[in-house]
């Protein structure tokens, strides 16, 4: 009996416990399809690496309107006035603006800061443009010199030798359109404004 019972108790333990199944190695966690392996970075654009055409790619970017007058800066500086609360600091700007035909003015603007002082400059610019009187070959006929406060300008023709000058000089000239010229600051000073001036006075007075 005891036998018996000892096999039967063996059977039913045999069959409770199932067959051990072979152990599949642990599945990584699933991966939303937009997420790419660590260390590499998703194709754009779809299968094969094509990339998708811009928006506006076929949209031609239309040129954009050139200014009228060319400008340059002459001078910017930072000026102060005294008041009964202390300093109050604003810049000034001296500009040279001309369409290279002929015409060119000099203006002087006050801001707050630099861009509204440049932007006051250029229409000053502009009320005080004047005509040089060139010949056809765009040069000057004759010598001339001018005096403005400490500055002193001569400018001379010079055939075939493009502009030789310097300082607010070239710079005025230029804008004017003006070639094959020589000019020479006379003057000891060196200020900037006045030697424009004084070469804005001397091409007004300028003889067809």
């Amino acid at each position: 009996m005891n036998d018996e019972q000892n096999t039967s108790v063996s059977e039913n333990t045999t069959e409770a416990t199932p067959a051990s199944a072979p152990v599949s190695p642990a599945t990584p966690a699933s991966r939303a399809p937009g997420n790419a392996p660590r260390g590499r970075r998703p194709v754009r654009g779809g299968a094969g690496g094509e990339r998708r055409p811009s928006r506006g790619g076929d949209r031609k970017r239309e040129p954009r309107e050139r200014a009228e007058f060319d400008q340059r800066t002459i001078l910017i500086r930072r000026v102060a006035r005294v008041m009964a609360g202390g300093r109050r600091f604003s810049f000034s700007a001296a500009i040279a603006a001309g369409d290279r035909k002929g015409r060119v003015g000099i203006g002087i603007g006050k801001g707050g800061d630099t861009a509204l002082a440049i932007e006051k400059a250029l229409r000053d610019a502009k009320k005080n443009m004047i005509t040089v009187r060139m010949t056809k070959t765009m040069s000057i006929a004759h010598d001339v010199m001018a005096k403005t406060s400490s500055g002193i300008v001569a400018i001379r023709p010079s055939p075939e030798r493009g502009i030789v000058a310097g300082s607010a000089v070239k710079i005025v000239l230029e804008l004017a359109g003006i070639k094959d010229v020589t000019a020479k600051v006379l003057s000891p000073s060196k200020n900037k404004l006045n030697i424009a001036r004084a070469t804005i006075k001397a091409l007004s007075s300028l003889k067809k």
